[in-house]
């Protein structure tokens, strides 16, 4: 039985394939951030942590197979109980397209340390208690190969929840914002982010034009050359002074430097 579910599982993946949105991102504008086309980022996700009764959004995701979610090390916490929500736009109404989730197993990257973001590894994966029924509103997003580099000045949104700079507000509508890619030799200069931004890491933004509305864990969606979507980056850290301040770009893991580990951790668990 165990085997014939996985093969109906990748069934399902295939006919639908990754990256490919049935609602296409509207992509027209470069403004700091804006509302979302509701459901252009299917593979988006509210990672919500449990206070009380109640739960609470605390950090994006991205769908990245069936049952598993990509998000950041530093938005887990011992202890603490997760849900996942699928097909979400608006979170102040039922809109219909909510799947919730439980998350079954917690895998943090095991060099991950909260004491030494700066060391990177700023990843964990989610295994869901079941896969969500695919759809317009759910998808899973396409990964870069192992080693791929995006090249500096390419177009990526960055989309979530909540605002990047301290304490700001939250928004209902998921946002996005246009943050280009800036160079690992760029950025790793001393009046930029120095010797904080490692190699496994991508920087994007970092100008007046570029957006923060963007949320720890969340996906930083690419348009590859094929015309699918990939996430190449989940938001990691960003100044604490201000929002998108000039010189301090988005600092995003770089998932194409965790490619084999991810591949391992979703094959044996």
């Amino acid at each position: 039985m165990e085997q014939t579910f996985g093969l109906l599982l990748l069934q399902a993946v295939y006919v639908f394939g990754c990256g490919t949105p049935a609602v296409k991102p509207d992509t027209s504008r470069v403004v700091n951030g804006e509302d979302a086309r509701p459901h252009s980022w299917p593979w988006q996700i509210s990672l919500q942590v449990k206070h009380g009764s109640q739960y609470h959004h605390t950090c994006g995701g991205t769908l990245v197979g069936p049952r598993w979610v990509l998000t950041a090390g530093h938005c887990i916490w011992p202890g603490d109980v997760y849900r996942v929500v699928l097909g979400e736009h608006d979170m102040s109404t039922q809109e219909g397209t909510e799947q919730i989730r439980d998350v079954l197993r917690i895998i943090v990257h095991p060099s991950w340390d909260i004491d030494f973001v700066a060391d990177g590894n700023d990843l964990a994966l989610l295994k869901l208690d079941k896969s969500p029924i695919m759809g317009d509103s759910v998808g899973v997003a396409c990964l870069p190969e192992a080693g791929e580099m995006l090249p500096p000045g390419t177009a990526c949104y960055i989309s979530g929840w909540g605002n990047l700079y301290t304490h700001g507000p939250m928004p209902d509508k998921l946002q996005q914002a246009l943050l280009p890619v800036v160079g690992h030799s760029v950025c790793s200069q001393s009046d930029w982010w120095g010797s904080f931004v490692k190699t496994t890491m991508i920087c994007a933004g970092g100008d007046i034009v570029s957006g923060c509305n963007g949320d720890s864990g969340g996906p930083l969606n690419c348009l590859g050359q094929d015309g699918r979507w990939f996430v190449h980056g989940v938001t990691s850290f960003v100044s604490s002074r201000t929002c998108n301040e000039v010189k301090k770009p988005t600092v995003f893991t770089r998932i194409s430097a965790f490619r084999d580990w991810l591949n391992d951790m979703m094959l044996h668990y």
